[in-house]
């Protein structure tokens, strides 16, 4: 049997105690009108402690230019607005120029999302993949047995007659310092979908979103959607182009999973 290309569960810390970690409150930016921690809320929180674990490690200065590739995002239990998020993070399988990053996210009152995002380390100038340095990489290895980390789709792109179709007007905040409208923005029209869908937030559920091209201000993008039951697909174009795709799907729940409290 052909193995998934994104194991479910997402894959375990040998040490979660020597994984990179941070904590701070959720505020009242970060969620929605029922208070849960929302899907942008939490690739910006990603981001966030990506670039705080670049501070705290060798040659993180030299290693700030990063393309997100892929984000999954596994929600067990809503984090809460209020309550204080604990996230843990570490390398789960790398190459020379890019890893999987695997984070943990809790929160003090039993809140509970997993998270993976595939990383393309950039050089600046010329803007091409580049090799990460021997002293970078030597932490990743302490929590890695994948060193030949390939890339391997997981979503295609939409082929059904029954898509919804919306404008997605960009705004100029959207923006990041590379010109790239910022990975957590493709996670807004994510939750715009699920808004249309609110039953596809019953949990646990599994939220992916594949880059497959640049959006730049000034693009024009439809948001198109496509719901079936085996879950909900979207998909971000420009001019006709896919220049995103997503899902969000159910997690099955074995038997055994069912009576852990963390899953219920």
């Amino acid at each position: 049997m052909t193995e998934p290309v994104i194991a479910t569960p997402l894959p375990d810390c040998p040490d979660i105690e020597q994984a990179f970690a941070m904590s701070w409150p959720v505020r009242l930016g970060d969620t929605d009108a029922d208070d849960r921690l929302r899907l942008d809320a939490v690739a910006r929180y990603l981001q966030d402690i990506g670039f705080d674990h670049l501070d705290a490690v060798s040659d993180g200065d030299t290693h700030q230019a990063w393309i997100v590739r892929r984000t999954v995002i596994d929600v067990y239990e809503p984090i809460m607005f209020g309550d204080r998020v604990q996230l843990r993070r570490w390398a789960d399988a790398l190459s020379n120029r890019w890893c999987d990053m695997r984070i943990q996210l809790r929160g003090e009152n039993g809140g509970h999302i997993e998270a993976a995002a595939f990383l393309i380390h950039i050089d600046p100038v010329a803007g091409r993949p580049a090799r990460m340095s021997d002293a970078f990489m030597a932490p990743m290895l302490a929590s890695t047995t994948q060193h030949r980390l390939r890339w391997k789709a997981a979503l295609t792109e939409l082929d059904v007659a029954d898509v919804e179709e919306v404008p997605f007007p960009l705004r100029v905040t959207d923006v990041d310092r590379l010109g790239h409208v910022n990975n957590a923005v493709y996670w807004e029209a994510v939750e715009e979908a699920l808004a249309t869908h609110q039953d596809r937030h019953r949990l646990p559920y599994r939220a992916i979103v594949e880059h497959v091209g640049p959006v730049m201000m000034g693009d024009k993008v439809v948001l198109r959607t496509s719901s079936h039951p085996d879950g909900l697909r979207v998909q971000l174009d420009v001019d006709g182009s896919a220049r995103a795709l997503a899902a969000v799907t159910p997690i099955a729940v074995t038997g055994a999973d069912v009576t852990d409290p963390e899953l219920r």
